[in-house]
């Protein structure tokens, strides 16, 4: 050091440093120990965290004692790099948690790194300082293109990869490798529209990557085809004559509920057996399964598919594609709804609104239709969600509006109330009466299944994405998130009707079961499902909470009532049981099934069970009690 830097560091004052030091301490407690640590405060500490970014550069501004050059010249530095760093981002980071998850990350990030500088430089020289400042700004700013976001979690944390590493759905691909289209073996109906698809949109058979893990597929199940070797042969669609086990979304009832099953608990002794592992494509699609064949929903590239697999192998049967791809930075590519299983056909809707109606033997087009052209829907942030529900003849999606089809030709029966939202169309019988209830933007409706003429309406504004629920007194169970995205409860509706006219009464209304977008459950009067991260089990006759915890992040459940027992999948696709009573929370086992976020609706059919995500697909078979 010379002897004019040495009288130059004498002749300053020193920095005050420590305010700074506190606030970047309590800055990044709040955004990321305190939210996690006490997920159903993770807003308000993530606001309060952000907060902390102006009283930093207040600090610095005002109560540093630094040169006037190098705290304007800091503040003006860092509000030229917040705002030209979103130029250079990739797109999933700069359109995440609705186009704010950059400040999300770049402002705690830019705390840190300007006052470590501050701390680490405050003996260095005036012309070193300012240098390295600069870097720290930019570099802090900057390391922010250097990640992709692979979709935000359940409390809105991002999910970060390397820009430049290929995505699951990449690899994929590059493992599939093309799939040659081949004519349909049934033809198109002569009633079929004329949305009818082009003749590369038929079914086809698939291509088939290799299950990772080396996973075997059960003793008995078929050998994995090499791809030079003829398809093996279709069975004929037995749906037309035996009962669907698992018809689609959530169960027979859309209700979550598996009745006539015992399960051994104690995982230790008898764990899940896994019998196959598969990738798959993106998608919160879950399944739906009859005999040896499980349907499912996906995306490959540029197509959504509409995939037959065997379920007692997981090789692929048929795949189905439509030109179409809907991705958005929370959730990600793909479709989101499940397939329907009626009477031989698969019906399914992909995120933009394709309506298709196929053979579930081979795939091939029986009649398709653009939902959303028919509603004249314009494309939701998180796309078309809704699993379509068979009802009679009738073929009903929600796309912007209620609207049937005919279940043989496709052509539009009825269209309903109109409003967005992100469920699907729930058939409930009250007080006698068969209708179809749906959540929407506006609240809840119901509509007569026979014409879409409304019945009754409640209004409760927000999102609408958590299914109505009817509990055994034939009340209704709703809940709705606002529309920032952040649960608000749950609401206890009491319907009756006389002489042709419906009165709604809210029951109660309690904000002791907040779920966002997972399934809510009614066993022996209570109701369970998740509030925040956690199981919550509340009263139904008093809406009051009896406990709570678990930790799942936003997970999905089912129910086997004979057993008085929960089957949770968790956000991070681990299997938990977990006890249906009301006295306390009681986790008896936990088990990994598959790796990463899994949003998607678990399946059980008989004892095997189903699981996926974004990436994989297995089956387990659960040891059945007793045996």
């Amino acid at each position: 050091m010379t002897f004019a830097q040495t009288d130059e560091l004498s002749s300053r004052r020193p920095l005050r440093l420590w305010p700074g030091v506190v606030l970047v301490i309590v800055q990044w407690l709040a955004m990321f120990v305190v939210s996690r640590v006490a997920p159903e405060t993770a807003m308000y500490a993530v606001l309060g965290g952000l907060a902390v970014g102006p009283a930093i550069v207040l600090w610095w501004l005002f109560f540093s004692r630094a040169a006037w050059v190098e705290r304007l010249g800091a503040v003006a530095l860092m509000i030229a790099a917040l705002a030209a760093t979103p130029r250079l981002l990739h797109e999933s980071v700069a359109q995440g948690n609705m186009g704010f998850q950059f400040y999300l990350w770049a402002i705690p990030v830019l705390s840190l790194a300007f006052v470590v500088w501050a701390v680490a430089t405050r003996r260095l020289a005036n012309g070193v300082r300012r240098v390295t400042m600069v870097a720290a700004i930019v570099l802090a700013c900057g390391s922010l293109t250097l990640v992709r976001s692979k979709g935000i979690t359940g409390d809105g944390s991002a999910e970060f990869a390397w820009r430049w590493a290929e995505t699951a759905e990449e690899q994929l691909l590059a493992q599939a490798g093309p799939m040659p289209v081949v004519p349909p073996t049934a033809p198109v109906t002569a009633e079929t529209p004329e949305e009818v698809l082009p003749a590369e949109n038929r079914g086809e058979p698939a291509a088939s990557p290799s299950a990772p893990r080396g996973a075997a597929p059960s003793a008995g199940s078929p050998a994995a085809p090499t791809g030079d070797e003829p398809a093996a042969p279709l069975v004929a669609p037995a749906a037309v004559e035996t009962p669907v086990e698992w018809p689609g979304f959530r169960g027979p009832a859309r209700d979550g509920v598996v009745p006539g099953l015992r399960i051994a608990t104690d995982w230790t002794a008898s764990p899940p057996v896994e019998l196959w592992r598969r990738p798959i494509g993106p998608g919160v699609s879950s399944f739906a399964v009859h005999g040896n064949r499980l349907y499912t929903q996906e995306q490959r590239g540029e197509d959504e598919i509409v995939a037959c697999y065997d379920a007692t192998s997981g090789e692929p049967v048929w795949m189905h594609r439509d030109a179409a791809r809907h991705w958005d930075s929370h959730v990600g590519a793909g479709p989101r709804a499940t397939p329907a299983l009626s009477d031989g056909r698969v019906y399914a809707l992909g995120a933009k609104g394709i309506l298709n109606a196929l053979d579930a033997r081979d795939g091939s087009v029986v009649w398709s239709r653009n939902a959303a052209s028919d509603t004249d829907a314009k494309l939701q942030t998180w796309g078309f969600v809704s699993s379509p529900l068979v009802v009679d003849d009738l073929v009903v999606v929600h796309v912007g509006a209620l609207v049937a089809y005919d279940r043989a030709t496709g052509e539009p029966r009825w269209t309903g109330p109109a409003g967005g939202g992100y469920s699907s169309p729930q058939l409930l019988t009250i007080d006698g009466v068969p209708q179809i209830l749906i959540v929407s933007y506006a609240g809840v409706a119901s509509v007569a299944p026979e014409d879409g003429s409304l019945l009754w309406e409640h209004a409760w504004p927000g999102i609408g994405i958590v299914q109505p629920v009817l509990t055994a007194e034939g009340d209704v169970l709703i809940s709705q998130v606002d529309n920032m995205a952040v649960p608000i409860g749950t609401r206890r509706l009491a319907l009756a009707h006389a002489s042709g006219d419906w009165t709604v009464e809210v029951r109660w209304a309690s904000n002791r079961l907040k779920p966002s977008f997972s399934p809510v459950v009614v066993h022996e009067g209570h109701a369970y499902g998740f509030d925040g991260h956690l199981v919550t089990c509340i009263d139904v006759e008093h809406g009051e909470r009896q406990w709570k915890g678990g930790r799942y992040g936003s997970g999905q459940l089912v129910l086997l009532p004979d057993q008085d027992l929960l089957l949770v999948v968790t956000e991070q696709g681990e299997l938990a049981l977990v006890a249906a009573t009301p006295d306390r929370f009681t986790e008896l086992a936990r088990f990994p099934a598959v790796d990463g976020k899994t949003w998607n609706q678990p399946v059980l059919v008989g004892d095997v069970l189903l699981v996926r995500n974004g990436v994989e697909m297995a089956a387990f078979r659960l040891a059945r009690a007793g045996g």
